[in-house]
C-alpha cells in the first residue's frame, strides 16, 4: 500500500535526478496536498513531534513533511512540488540566515502567497530558549548525554560561549543527535511554551 514515506523517498530520488512518474502516481493516489520543506531530518523530528503531541496524522491528512538537504535546495524542491510540477501547498521552517533561499524559491514557483516560518538563528535555538538552560540541561542529563556534555564543555573552543550557545553546539557534535533532542525537546516542552515558527507551521496546516 502507498504511504507518505514512500511519497517522499519518490520526490527526493525525483530532486537527485531521477524520473518524477513514482511522485506523481504516489501523489495522486495517496492523495497529497501539501508539502513543508525542511532544511534536515532534525526539523522533521520536532515537527512531527510536535504534531503527535497534538494528536495529528499530517501523513492521513496529506502533509508530506519533507527534508531537503539543506536550504539552497529549496528551489529545485519547489519547482518539482509547487505549481510548476505537483501543485501542492508548500510551506516550510528555515532559519533567519535562510529565509532569502526560501523566499525566493517560493516566489519563483508561484507559491510565495502561503509562506513559511523564520527561526531567529534555528530551530534548535529556539527550542533551548522556550524550555531554559536549566530544562535542557535536565534532559540532557536525563537521556545519559551529561558526561558526553561534560567532555564537550572542557573544550578550549567553548570558553566564553554562553550556556545556551554551549547546548545549541553540543546537539551538532555528534550524528543523530540534533535528531534525537529535536524530538525530546518538543515533547518536553509546555503547551503554551512551543515557539512561535514551529507552532505557526502546525496551525497553518
Amino acid at each position: 500500500m502507498a504511504d507518505m514515506r514512500s511519497f517522499r523517498e519518490a520526490v527526493t530520488a525525483w530532486a537527485a535526478g531521477g524520473p518524477g512518474d513514482s511522485a506523481r502516481e504516489l501523489a495522486a493516489r495517496l492523495p497529497v496536498r501539501a508539502a513543508v520543506l525542511l532544511a534536515g531530518p532534525s526539523d522533521v523530528a520536532a515537527v512531527e513531534a510536535l504534531a503527535a503531541r497534538r494528536e495529528r496524522n499530517l501523513a492521513a491528512e496529506g502533509v508530506c513533511v519533507l527534508p531537503i538537504g539543506g536550504a539552497m535546495s529549496v528551489g529545485r524542491f519547489a519547482r518539482l512540488l509547487g505549481p510548476p510540477g505537483l501543485d501542492l501547498r508548500l510551506t516550510g521552517l528555515c532559519d533567519e540566515a535562510e529565509r532569502g533561499y526560501y523566499a525566493r524559491a517560493l516566489e519563483v514557483a508561484g507559491s510565495a502567497r502561503h509562506g513559511f516560518f523564520v527561526c531567529a538563528a534555528d530551530l534548535e535555538d529556539e527550542l533551548i530558549r522556550a524550555l531554559g538552560v536549566t530544562r535542557v540541561q535536565e534532559l540532557v542529563r536525563a537521556e545519559g548525554d551529561l558526561r558526553s556534555l561534560q567532555t564537550f564543555l572542557r573544550q578550549p573552543a567553548q570558553r566564553g560561549r554562553t550556556s545556551h550557545q554551549q547546548l545549541r553546539r553540543f546537539f551538532g557534535t555528534k550524528k543523530g543527535r540534533k535528531i534525537h533532542y529535536g524530538r525530546v525537546l518538543v515533547e518536553a516542552l509546555a503547551p503554551d511554551r512551543v515557539p512561535a515558527p514551529l507552532d505557526g507551521l502546525l496551525t497553518s496546516l
